[in-house]
């Protein structure tokens, strides 16, 4: 089973593009919330903030998931383990519950940042570890790699977008997928569907594509400032769509809007 569908941890508070007391304040709410699993990353430059958050919070680390990535920039056997000892000092933490592979290696095979991401995991530097952004053979090769278990693959994952391909890896490879872009930053809001079911259901239209996402197997990663959103977004476990609903929105994923493409980050891999 994936860490993240442990405990709450299937709802996950991400802190991009969140810096300096908004962050404080987002991720304060988010805690009183319920939230316990929150995700950053070295390319978002927050890690610093997170950690000082984490630590107002007083939360006890046993209960918390912290996700962090690691750049492609630190990829190098020089520069890899380094990288992650400034992520835990910043993060204030003696370890991380989740490491990931931020992007495929630029130009390069998967194999070699795979085989460093167990090696942090092996000296204690992250208690979990995976991918993110990568594609479904991307998937193959690191399963095949390494023997540690991966995480998980966090990937554009929400009701306009087509997945299949990245759901039968998962499947096959064991490396369960998790979401950001959960409600396409918005763009979902534009569908009458979502209104009609949040009618239906009594639940917001957003409450509507994430239980979409989570029954799809799939964990979410939401961020919001507004306190009101931050709640909602975590209470997305007290009801069920029916199977009819479910493939009504499954047939939204022939829209094929994707958020990040090369236009966004030039160094993006040829999805799928």
């Amino acid at each position: 089973m994936s860490i993240y569908f442990q405990k709450t941890y299937q709802r996950s508070f991400g802190t991009f593009p969140l810096r300096g007391a908004e962050l404080t304040g987002a991720m304060k709410t988010a805690v009183d919330v319920g939230y316990r699993s929150f995700d950053t990353a070295q390319m978002y430059g927050n890690e610093a903030d997170v950690g000082a958050a984490l630590a107002e919070t007083g939360v006890p680390r046993d209960e918390l998931c912290v996700t962090t990535k690691v750049h492609p920039e630190n990829f190098g056997e020089d520069r890899f383990l380094p990288s992650v000892e400034k992520s835990l000092k910043d993060l204030r933490l003696d370890y991380v519950d989740v490491l990931l592979l931020h992007w495929p290696p630029i130009g390069g095979a998967v194999t070699g940042p795979v085989k460093l991401l167990e090696k942090a995991r092996s000296i204690g530097f992250a208690r979990h570890i995976g991918l993110s952004n990568h594609t479904a053979q991307m998937m193959r090769d690191a399963a095949r790699t390494i023997d540690t278990p991966l995480a998980t693959n966090q990937v554009e994952f929400h009701p306009l977008l087509n997945q299949d391909k990245l759901l039968a890896a998962a499947t096959e490879t064991g490396i369960p997928l998790s979401s950001f872009c959960s409600v396409a930053r918005g763009k979902v809001f534009s569908y009458p569907l979502f209104t009609v079911l949040a009618e239906v259901y009594g639940k917001s239209p957003a409450q509507i594509v994430l239980r979409w996402i989570l029954q799809k197997g799939v964990s979410i990663n939401t961020m919001s400032t507004k306190p009101a959103n931050i709640q909602a977004n975590f209470d997305t476990m007290n009801f069920t769509l029916s199977s009819v609903d479910m493939a009504r929105i499954d047939a939204m994923t022939a829209t094929n809007y994707r958020i990040v493409g090369k236009a966004a980050v030039a160094w993006a891999p040829d999805w799928d």
